[in-house]
């Protein structure tokens, strides 16, 4: 009896917890939540408008009707399986639609030559395929669409009545006519825009989510002239509505147990994980011999044709001191902080092409430029940049030819482009210097399409960026609309980050650290989710400030690619397979980091910054294979058009041709 109070206190407690255990279980599998799907499958229905316009009277080689018909009207059915991808809260995706499309109609009576009415039906069908480019241009759940449509033809038949004379009504009718039309196409070619709203149907609580959609489109008669003969064509509006099923992807909540003394409370945590890396500190200032591509083109100000004053214009006596190793002595006017360096070379382009030419008195260029004008204000362009090689450096003028263009051989602007066209047409307004000259070019480049001999620079770099602190939040992109970072240091002193969007963000230790050379800090990430809800992940983390007790030597290549363009043209492969990866020292370390300008979406400029870092790693390690070699480590990352991370500003059209760019880092192996 004395151990009964124990047992009792025992059962209770084991009989406590399988409760507490069966309501933390609910309650885990009340709050399982999906993402929203990428990819719906499912199927359209809709009815089609259909109207007719132009003239219709040779049915048939057998008939040809009396009197022509003009304007019909009618109502067909639109049945179709679908395929959409669009990720949620993205503005851009991809829709199609391929089924059965009904372009059926009844003409407007037409009374012929004896007095009869007459009347005509078609039946046309088609099977349709119809791929559209989806835009939710507030990120919301409505959309537009657009693209072509290819129809091919199942069903031309027509039926046609004559009437009786109101004169004559007891006149034995003619029965009515049916068959197919002839010279019908086989194919149509044509195009629509439409716009739609999802309406969810069931909640992120399901993994199976049901979308409807009610939408409209519009099919103008451009293309849909349905015969080869007469001026028939046929417009349509469709209404309809689309029933849409997708699979979401998992993601776990979990929900604070409740004890008698404690507030319960729920801490949705997406599935994501919060990693920091602070590198230790790297014992190395590195003097950075740099091979700086030169970019043969020379950028005007719109309704200007003098060469504008941020390039370094020489006097003649001062041609004999210039000297292409020691470009700091010319400076440029009013030009920024970012990469002075760098754009000192570049703005010295034309001291540049006037010292190789005294120095190789057989070589040529031709100055061709470039204005959206007229030819002829290129040609004024190019004079003037002529004007200065022959006057300053004595150049013999035979030994440069002059051209006008409305565009260059590789423009910015491309047809159909409607983004940002004041900056693309700024890069196009241009001179661009080509030569056959070996000596004015890159290694093993001949002909016109040359890009000219890069100038090598030798500097300091002030914090590697393998130096840089690392924050990643791996599937952010699924679990937040955007993250952030609180870091407090010892004394309690707190500083923010953010918000983010991209999964991994890259900050120079100094940025955090300021003057002090190391400590612990506390780094809380505060993400917030697609539904509105707030998730925080903590670590602590020890920082190291960069600092230099001695020297190495590292090499810098950049690669420059065309606006948009993810594919290094041939000379560059070459220029990578070739010059830049014999360089690659034994056991050493290549970090690649692509970048853009500022025109386009923000998203859109982040992947082509991945794409164009990728294709150089390709091109690197191909090259190594084939020299037998597997010992080089690579860092590939991407920034897009981060403005804190861009080698140069985008203010003028050379800062952005040069923000096109892929930055090669060799170091050596220790």
């Amino acid at each position: 009896m004395s151990c009964f109070p124990y047992r009792m206190i025992m059962k209770t407690v084991v009989l406590s917890a399988l409760i507490l255990f069966g309501i933390q279980s609910s309650l885990r599998a009340q709050n399982i939540e999906y993402t929203r799907p990428s990819w719906y499958f499912g199927g359209a229905v809709g009815a089609n408008f259909n109207f007719y316009q132009g003239t219709t009277q040779e049915l048939n080689n057998d008939l040809t009707v009396p009197a022509a018909f003009r304007h019909g009207k009618g109502v067909g059915l639109y049945l179709a399986p679908l395929v959409e991808f669009h990720r949620p809260d993205t503005r851009f995706g991809f829709m199609l639609q391929v089924g059965y499309d009904d372009r059926s109609g009844k003409f407007a009576q037409v009374i012929s030559p004896c007095n009869c009415p007459a009347d005509l039906a078609l039946d046309l069908s088609y099977v349709t395929v119809e791929p559209s480019l989806r835009i939710a241009p507030f990120k919301s759940n409505f959309y537009i669409y657009g693209g072509p449509r290819l129809a091919f033809n199942i069903a031309k038949s027509f039926t046609y009545k004559l009437g009786a004379n109101p004169a004559y009504p007891d006149q034995v009718l003619e029965p009515a006519v049916k068959g197919d039309l002839s010279n019908v196409y086989n194919t149509l070619i044509s195009m629509q825009v439409g716009a739609g709203i999802d309406i969810p149907l069931s909640s992120t609580h399901k993994r199976t989510q049901v979308v409807l959609s009610p939408f409209i489109a519009y099919q103008p008669y451009f293309g849909q002239d349905p015969r080869s003969t007469e001026t028939m064509t046929v417009a349509t509006l469709r209404a309809g509505i689309a029933l849409k099923f997708g699979s979401g992807r998992r993601v776990l909540a979990d929900v604070a147990i409740v004890t008698p003394s404690v507030v319960a409370v729920a801490v949705i945590d997406p599935e994501v994980k919060f990693t920091v890396v602070a590198p230790g500190n790297i014992p190395v200032e590195r003097r950075v011999r740099e091979i700086f591509p030169l970019r043969n083109y020379v950028f005007f100000n719109i309704e200007s044709t003098d060469i504008p004053d941020r390039y370094v214009l020489l006097k003649k006596d001062q041609v004999k001191a210039f000297k292409e190793d020691q470009l700091e002595m010319s400076s440029p006017k009013n030009l920024s902080g970012r990469s002075h360096r760098e754009m000192i070379v570049y703005y010295n382009v034309l001291n540049i092409i006037g010292d190789r030419m005294q120095k190789n008195p057989t070589a040529t260029i031709t100055l061709v430029g470039s204005s959206n004008n007229s030819p002829k204000e290129g040609r004024v362009m190019a004079e003037n940049v002529k004007q200065y090689l022959v006057v300053v450096f004595e150049i013999d003028p035979a030994r440069i030819k002059i051209a006008g263009r409305n565009k260059p051989k590789i423009p910015s602007e491309k047809p159909g482009g409607q983004i940002d066209l004041t900056l693309l047409r700024e890069g196009d307004r241009r001179v661009s210097i080509e030569s056959s000259s070996p000596e004015m070019l890159m290694e093993f480049l001949s002909g016109p399409g040359g890009w000219l001999k890069p100038v090598e620079i030798v500097g300091m770099q002030e914090a590697p960026i393998d130096s840089y602190v690392s924050f990643t939040v791996a599937g952010a992109n699924q679990a937040f609309n955007t993250w952030s970072l609180e870091i407090t240091d010892a004394t309690g002193n707190l500083q923010s980050f953010g918000p983010y969007t991209q999964e991994t963000v890259t900050i120079p230790g100094k940025s955090i650290l300021g003057v002090h050379p190391d400590g612990d800090y506390k780094v809380v990430m505060i993400g917030q989710t697609k539904s509105g809800k707030v998730v925080r992940k903590e670590t602590t983390v020890h920082m190291v400030l960069w600092t230099p007790p001695q020297n190495e030597e590292m090499m810098r290549f950049s690669v420059l690619y065309e606006f948009n363009e993810s594919k290094a043209i041939p000379m560059y492969q070459k220029y990578l397979a070739e010059v830049v990866a014999p360089k690659i020292p034994v056991g050493g370390t290549v970090i690649i980091h692509g970048h853009t300008d500022i025109i386009g979406g923000e998203d859109h400029n982040l992947q082509l910054s991945k794409d164009r870092a990728n294709d150089v790693e390709k091109i690197l390690e191909k090259s190594l294979l084939h020299a037998g070699r597997s010992d080089v480590k690579f860092e590939v990352t991407g920034f897009g058009e981060d403005l804190n991370m861009a080698p140069f500003d985008n203010k003028y059209p050379e800062e952005r041709f040069y923000n096109r760019t892929v930055i090669i880092d060799i170091l050596p192996s220790k």
